[in-house]
This record gives structure tokens, sequence and C-alpha cells, in this order.
């Protein structure tokens, strides 16, 4: 640890962890040592955390975290960097930065890759900044990455309105493309065209299928962006172009799909899909050097925010998982540490 910070950092945190999988009311608040940063990584006094769906299976049981990560949940934060292990340059301690980490979010100090941080530009709340590296990394290496997005072409987003749906929207239309969402209601759909969607389709209402066919022309959609999988994923190909791709980032449907494989063949279909929370240390670090070299200006002068939802106090944690399952929330919402 970078020693002109030992003395004011202490040798324990508040965490909030859970010993049983269960609903929100499982959380507990508990005393931790304060991680020591190793090679590469850099110690972080955390201002915010975000929230994310997979903090939500993680605290049901359903997606344990990976061996050698810190098992309180919490997969990106912003704060200040306090120390840093060997390999990291000396001027990076009294940063601000935001990182996306494997776990340990939830916690008044956590540790970070050096490579897995983004500078914080002066005047941006962090709050706003915690709220971006799970959906900006994810959105990025999905959409642009493996789904090759490129400007002029239309992209159809389920959950317009989730934390990964509203910076798929913001994303996307700085990049020059048209952006069609799904949403679970009017005032959503209103919402999402606030945000700046071009088209949204309140799919309890309407079939999304018809509706993209008609907002197309009857052309379809060069890239689908899928969180819902199961049945989705037949209904998806249907909403696809002649070479369309459609990527998968969550089973929240279900985890089998049928498809008609001629389809596929016939119209050059391509599918595809990621996890990010597992991936290498070195994949990782380049999604962010490719984000900081192509998006993170956009985030320096001011033109990418995510949308924010609420905030909560760290010991309020359940609530904010509670909002999260709810589905009323619009955007990211965050725990103040």
């Amino acid at each position: 640890m970078t020693s002109n910070t030992e003395q004011s950092i202490p040798q324990t945190m508040l965490a909030m962890g859970f010993d049983q999988p269960g609903g929100p009311e499982v959380f507990r608040a508990e005393t931790l040592p304060v991680p020591q940063p190793g090679a590469g990584e850099v110690l972080i006094k955390v201002a915010f955390a975000g929230v994310n769906r997979p903090d939500v299976i993680q605290r049901k049981g359903f997606y344990p975290a990976p061996a050698g990560a810190s098992p309180i949940p919490g997969l990106e934060i912003a704060g200040e960097v306090v120390a840093a292990g060997s390999d990291v340059p000396a001027d990076v301690v009294g940063t601000r930065v935001c990182a996306l980490v494997t776990g340990g979010g939830y916690a008044e100090y956590c540790l970070a890759k050096h490579g897995h941080c983004l500078p914080v530009p002066w005047g941006m709340d962090l709050a706003q900044a915690a709220a971006l590296p799970e959906t900006l990394f994810t959105v990025w290496h999905n959409v642009f990455e493996r789904g090759w997005a490129s400007e002029g072409e239309t992209l159809l987003v389920h959950g317009g309105t989730s934390g990964i749906g509203t910076m798929a929207i913001k994303l996307a239309k700085l990049f020059g493309l048209t952006v069609i969402v799904t949403c679970g209601s009017d005032g959503k759909c209103d919402a999402a065209r606030t945000i700046g969607a071009d088209h949204s389709i309140n799919y309890k209402t309407n079939d999304f299928v018809e509706e993209v066919k008609k907002i197309t022309g009857g052309k379809g959609v060069e890239l689908v962006l899928d969180m819902v999988s199961g049945d989705y994923v037949a209904r998806n190909l249907a909403c696809l172009a002649e070479d369309g791709r459609h990527v998968t980032i969550a089973v929240l449907g279900g985890m089998q799909a049928e498809i008609n494989m001629a389809q596929v063949m016939s119209r050059r279909l391509m599918l595809t899909g990621s996890t990010l929370r597992a991936r290498p240390d070195a994949f990782k670090q380049a999604v962010a050097e490719e984000i900081s070299d192509i998006a993170w200006p956009f985030v320096e002068d001011g033109s990418l925010r995510p949308e924010m939802d609420q905030t909560f106090a760290l010991q309020d944690v359940a609530l904010a998982h509670a909002r999260m399952e709810a589905g009323d929330h619009i955007g990211k919402i965050v725990l103040k540490i």
C-alpha cells in the first residue's frame, strides 16, 4: 500500500453482505478488513456504487462471485483512489475514478484493477460516474464490438428504460443509429422517447414484431440487443433485416429458445452473446481502453450522462433492490456510501 496514505486509511470498513440467498431482507451490515491493493490494483474510497440486475441475481443465489472475487455484491463504483499496489503509477493516488469491479462495491472501500478504471471529469457528479461502468462496458462491447453497430443502422432494445436500455439509447444515438425500444407501459414508452429513443413500443398492448415491421417499412432492424431470451429469440429474429445480428446479454425470460435454423441460414443472421463479469482482466482492460479512446470523450464534454433513477444510502440497499425488482425504475439506481 502506498505509504503516504496508510495513516488515513482505517483497518476496517462497513459493507453490506448476506449469509444466505433470499429476498432483499437478507442484506445485513458487516465489518470487514479494508483490502490491500496488490500488483496492478488500486484501493478506492467508494463514494457511490451502482446497483445492477446481476447484483439481484447474486443475492438470490443464482450468480455466485467468480473465483477470487469479493463475495460482497457491487460491480461498479466511483470515488477517490487512496492507495495503489505495485505496477501502478504513484500519481494515481488522489484522483477521482469510476471502475468496473468483479464484486465488493457495496462497501466503504473497494479494490479495482487500475486498467479497469476511467477518470471522472471534474464537474461530473460521482453518483453519475458510479452509474456508468457496468452499463457502458456492457453496451459498448455487445452493441459495437460484438454487434458491429454502425451509423445509419437501426437497433432494437428490449427493456428500454432499464440501466442497460437507457445507456444503449444514449450511446447509439451519439453514434448515429436509429433506436427502437420496447417497454412495459405507456409511461415508460414516453420516458424512453424523452431519453432519446426514436420509437417506443408497449409490448403489453402491441405485438412488437408487427410494430417493428411498420416502423422499418418491412425491412427490419440490423441489430437486436436482447435481455429476455427464451421465447423472445424467435420473435427477435423475425424483427431482423437480412444479415441482421442478434446479441443476447441476459436470460430474464428463460435460458431455452427454439428457433428456425433454416431462417437463420437463408437470411444470413448472426446470433451471439456474452457475459462480462468472469472475463479475463486483460479483456476488460482492452474494452476500457477502447471506451477511453472512442466513447469517453462524450463523457468528458458532458454529452453522455447516465439516466439516473434514485439514490439510496448503503444501509438501505434492501430498499434499492426492492425498487429494482419492482421494475418501476427508469435508469440507474445507486448507493451513497
